[in-house]
């Protein structure tokens, strides 16, 4: 049964227990490009109280750095080393966990802030923004020519998803079974300014389906994402309190790691997915309905 807190006791008790709190991004800190309301208040509050503060999103569309700029845009502090996306996971993944030859090359279904991490690790990347794989024009397996360097595909959201890239990323998974097969992460739904969009998950699902494979995912829940937390930054699991809006990933994340989990109502999961009979099996120690609940400590 999770504890939900409504008092500034409650609210109190938090501080008291976490060192390092660790924030979804997308439906915990803003929608689309709208900041929640108090978002700003709370966390200038935390790093008052010497709280260890990290930003841990499944978006693979931006890198750490422009990830930074929309911080910025926005008004809420924060650093570049703070943050630790879905993007950034995979490609140390890539680099540091399966060691990619540098003469091999991943085949990209995503966008440039997937690229630019990839490319800060030394991997060559083909497809993502090409425009060559950005046409409208039919795919052709009769003319197409894999490239024999292709050691990887990489899957993110991609908001220019085509049959041509889908195609590609097919073949080479297809005829090449060392081929690595790997996901930045498998949400289904993200949440934009005006409503649920289809995610990361249902962009990769068409290549699950057609290969019957799963990839490797290195976002949330997956721990690869924890490990590349950890290797980074010194922290606590007893005292480190996850917060997120989705529980099989946010919330499962922090359970899977052994850390304290904060669930906030202001994203993807509603009140009925954790109440009553279809309730989900993921159950989060703590929920409130938004971060700004916490506000109530600064008056």
């Amino acid at each position: 049964m999770s504890a939900r807190l409504s008092k500034p006791e409650d609210y109190e008790a938090l501080l008291r227990d976490y060192d390092t709190w660790l924030f979804d991004c997308d439906g915990v800190l803003w929608r689309g490009d709208n900041l929640i309301e108090g978002v700003t208040d709370v966390l200038e509050m935390l790093r008052r109280r010497n709280k260890k503060i990290v930003f841990v999103t499944n978006n693979a569309t931006k890198s750490r750095r422009s990830y930074k700029a929309k911080f910025d845009q926005l008004g809420v502090e924060a650093h570049v080393d703070e943050v630790y996306g879905s993007a950034y996971a995979a490609a140390v993944y890539v680099s540091s966990v399966i060691n990619l030859p540098k003469t091999k090359k991943a085949y990209v279904i995503g966008m440039a802030g997937l690229e630019e991490e990839l490319r800060n690790e030394g991997i060559q990347v083909l497809g993502g923004t090409d425009p060559e794989d950005n046409t409208l024009e039919s795919f052709d397996l009769g003319t197409f020519k894999r490239d024999p360097d292709v050691a990887a595909v990489i899957c993110g959201l991609d908001t220019q998803i085509n049959y041509t890239k889908l195609s590609k990323a097919f073949q080479y998974l297809l005829h090449d079974p060392a081929c690595h097969f790997i996901a930045t992460n498998e949400d289904s739904t993200y949440p934009s300014a005006h409503g649920l969009l289809p995610g990361a998950g249902s962009v990769g699902a068409p290549l699950r389906y057609a290969l019957n494979k799963n990839p490797v995912c290195t976002g949330k829940p997956s721990s690869t994402m924890l490990d590349c937390i950890k290797a980074k930054i010194q922290f606590d699991p007893k005292r480190t309190l996850m917060i997120g809006d989705r529980l099989n990933t946010d919330i499962q994340f922090g359970q899977n790691g052994g850390l304290a989990t904060l669930l906030v109502l202001t994203g993807v999961t509603l009140e009925s997915d954790i109440t009553g009979p279809n309730a989900s099996s993921v159950v989060p120690d703590f929920v409130t309905q938004t971060l700004g609940d916490l506000r109530v400590l600064d008056k």
